[in-house]
């Protein structure tokens, strides 16, 4: 069982729906999200993650379901007598107030004053590493300092939940990487339920305990990261988190431990471990570049499976080398630690590519 699953439940939607013209943007979505839980949202743009996200704040009205918390109906609430902290895409900081007024904002509109707002408002700043900064106006930060601001805000009153709407987008890429762990690192020290949307693979990966990967409204899977990327369900759910290679094929024979797949007349060893087909099936599958090595010819006699080809495309990319590989199934993409592997193979080298039974996983085209 996931730990996630183990704590009481915080936030719980229950049918939701909600539609646009004809166009569903939450179509049916049923979630419960447990206490200190961080939960992402992630799907391409168009698949009501946003929208889910702000009818959990109370922006958004949906046409039917129930939203509760900690198992009583919020649905009627206001945003404000929700008392969730939320953080903007864009951040939307006061521009004439300074980073400590910025983040004492909350909790003057909810009457605390004095002694009590100055240690919250410092223990804050601190919190977020901005005590150097706190006498600074918001046009005087960077992205990343402005996006600590608004974090700030957001948790200054201790709210029970956080929503965070893709906080990230705006920087760069090596500051949005240095960000997701120090959120991540934040949310395990304060232990409060943060619900977060992304379109974002890598940061939602790096900082959920449990990812929801939505469609037009639907959802497509929910797991941890590891589960969702080793485990894909659908040929969705394993082409959008991360890449995946596809091979098409039918069950040609079936022993305790291994499916045998035709795939356009060469068989392809599969170990069964969690998929169950029987002989005949059509099946499709998943394999992740990263699992499939590019050698030489003579090296590949004692794999299980092997498939010759040519290199179409090679690329040295940081810590690995990227590979497209011309075979009688298609092109397939190879990727493989740089240290370890040679010199980078040029285009038009013969090659094989080769992989273990245990490398896929069997997955639904849809």
């Amino acid at each position: 069982m996931n730990k996630a699953q183990e704590k009481p439940i915080a936030l719980s939607i229950r049918n939701l729906v909600k539609t646009y013209g004809k166009v569903a943007a939450i179509d049916n979505v049923s979630l419960d999200i447990a206490s200190g839980e961080f939960l992402s949202l992630l799907g391409p743009s168009g698949s009501g993650k946003s929208t889910i996200l702000m009818a959990i704040a109370g922006f958004v009205t949906p046409d039917s379901g129930e939203i509760l918390l900690n198992g009583q109906k919020i649905d009627a609430l206001s945003p404000e007598k929700r008392q969730f902290g939320v953080v903007f895409q864009g951040y939307a900081l006061f521009p004439h107030m300074s980073v400590r007024g910025n983040i004492a904002y909350p909790l003057k509109l909810r009457g605390i004053k004095g002694a009590e707002l100055d240690a919250q408002v410092e223990r804050t700043i601190d919190l977020v590493h901005l005590s150097a900064l706190a006498d600074r106006m918001p046009r005087q930060l960077s992205g990343g300092q402005q996006q600590r601001v608004a974090l700030a805000r957001a948790l200054v009153f201790d709210p029970s939940v956080v929503l965070l709407d893709e906080p990230l987008s705006a920087l760069d890429k090596k500051l949005r990487a240095e960000l997701q762990f120090e959120l991540r690192s934040l949310h395990q020290r304060l232990g409060t339920t943060f619900v977060n949307v992304t379109h974002d693979q890598e940061e939602a990966m790096t900082m959920s305990d449990r990812i929801v990967i939505l469609r037009d409204g639907a959802v497509q899977q929910i797991g941890a990261p590891d589960s969702l990327y080793n485990r894909p369900s659908t040929r969705f759910v394993a082409d959008f988190l991360g890449r995946a290679n596809f091979l098409e094929g039918a069950v040609s024979s079936v022993n305790g431990t291994e499916l045998k797949i035709d795939v356009k007349g060469i068989a392809v060893r599969h170990a069964k471990g969690k998929d169950a087909a029987a002989q005949g099936e059509k099946t499709l599958l998943a394999l992740r570049p990263e699992r499939i090595a590019v050698v030489s010819p003579d090296q590949a006699k004692t794999s299980l499976n092997r498939i010759d080809g040519s290199v179409q495309t090679s690329a040295f990319v940081g810590s690995q080398y990227v590979y497209v590989i011309d075979t009688p199934l298609g092109t397939i993409e190879s990727q493989m630690p740089a240290f370890e592997a040679g010199p980078l193979r040029q285009p038009g080298a013969q090659v094989a590519v080769t992989w273990s039974p245990e490398a896929g996983v069997l997955v639904k085209d849809k």
